[in-house]
């Protein structure tokens, strides 16, 4: 049983910076995915970056290219998502999920069945 608990988030000015940690448990490290998504009020909740577990490839939504690093501590099974040059578009709720395949395919949230219960980020 997958379980995934998010911490970081909150508040930081246009420009700076935050960190989102993703602890994660009850899966091992061979063919499996974490992705970070956002939703807004009202929209569809979208990709943000993602990492395989082998730590070997990371995909990152146009917007995040650049500006995001999504990175991860296998010894304390945890995924962080590095956040730079926040923008007042960046405000929204951040999610991790977790997916039993490799991030090369699926990077839609349908794809992912474990889901943490997400942190609010707001930048202004």
């Amino acid at each position: 049983h997958v379980q995934l608990v998010e911490s970081g988030g909150g508040s930081a000015q246009v420009g700076g910076s935050l960190r989102l940690s993703c602890s994660a448990s009850g899966y091992n490290y061979t063919g499996n995915c974490m992705g970070g998504f956002r939703q807004t009020p009202g929209k569809e909740r979208g990709g943000v970056a993602f990492i395989d577990s082998d730590g070997q490839r990371t995909f990152y939504g146009d917007f995040a290219e650049g500006r995001f690093t999504i990175s991860q501590d296998r010894a304390k099974n945890t995924v962080s998502l590095k956040m730079y040059d926040l923008k007042p578009e960046d405000t929204a709720k951040y999610y991790c999920a977790h997916k039993q395949f490799s991030c090369l395919y699926g990077r839609t949230p349908e794809y992912y069945l474990n889901w943490d219960q997400g942190t609010q980020v707001t930048v202004s």
